[in-house]
Parts: structure tokens; C-alpha cells; sequence
């Protein structure tokens, strides 16, 4: 796009269905290396990217030439995908429907990159759905805490 000029950073959190704790340590590098792969095909730029066994944060400088949601689809699906076709889990590996994005200034990219970054200390003290809610209150974004991410139950 001639004459289109951008600076958009968006932080987008997805869950693990059910929110178990299914990304192993084993290869969850190699899952990050695969959904940075992605993104970077549909050029966008992965900026950071992390989380815990039953959430991805991804961080990642966006183009206009894709919606936030076309995205976001395929980042789901084809990883879901290579997941299972790839034998990691003993059951079906799913993401939870939905997912949370939030947008920045190039001013606090630094300090979201660390915040992913410190992902394992930070949960030490807080839970993904705390963290997740804190998001949502932080962003004043509506939400109806039926569709927050759950575990099973």
C-alpha cells in the first residue's frame, strides 16, 4: 500500500481450551518459533512472545493489510494444528475460543516486552485470570464474566 504509513503494537493473550496446562517446556520454543513464523508469513513482526502452559502472550508490531481477527484465526488454527499433527499432547490440543488484544505506544513497547519476558514470575503471584481481568479493567474494555476464559468444570 503506496503512501500507507503505520505504527500499530498490539499485545494479543489466547488460552489453552479449558485452560489446561498443556504447552510443555519440551516444546514450547519450538511452538513460539512456528507461531512467529506465521505472523512474520502474513508480515506482520513478532515483537515478543511467551506465556505459560495454558496461555500465549504475543506481541507483535502490525500491518494494515489484515484484520486483527483473520490473524488471530490462523495463528490459532494453524498452530493448533502443527500441534497435534506434530504428536505433543496425549489428547486433542485446542485454543479457547476467543482471545484478548490490547493496543500501545511506541513508548511502552520496552516495558511489554519485559512484562513477557518475567511471564513465569509474575504468575507466581498472580493467576492467568487475575492477570486477565487486570487487562480488561486496565484497557476498560467491557466484558461479561460468563465469557472469561474457564477452566472446565
Amino acid at each position: 500500500m503506496p503512501n500507507t504509513y503505520t505504527q500499530i503494537h498490539i499485545q494479543a493473550v489466547f488460552a489453552v481450551r479449558y485452560r489446561q496446562a498443556a504447552i510443555q517446556k519440551e516444546w514450547q520454543e519450538e511452538l513460539y518459533r512456528y507461531i512467529t513464523g506465521i505472523v512474520q508469513n502474513h508480515n506482520h513482526k513478532v515483537l515478543q512472545i511467551g506465556g505459560m502452559p495454558d496461555h500465549v502472550h504475543l506481541f507483535f508490531g502490525m500491518r494494515p493489510t489484515q484484520s486483527l481477527s483473520d490473524l488471530m484465526r490462523d495463528v490459532k488454527g494453524e498452530s493448533s494444528e502443527w500441534i497435534n499433527k506434530s504428536g505433543f499432547c496425549k489428547n486433542y490440543f485446542s485454543w479457547q475460543t476467543g482471545y484478548g488484544a490490547f493496543s500501545y505506544a511506541k513508548s511502552q513497547v520496552p516495558r511489554v516486552i519485559r512484562y513477557i519476558q518475567k511471564q513465569e514470575e509474575h504468575h507466581r503471584k498472580k493467576t492467568f485470570l487475575e492477570e486477565y481481568e487486570d487487562f480488561l479493567k486496565a484497557f476498560e474494555v467491557e466484558y461479561d464474566e460468563r465469557f472469561i476464559f474457564k477452566p472446565l468444570e
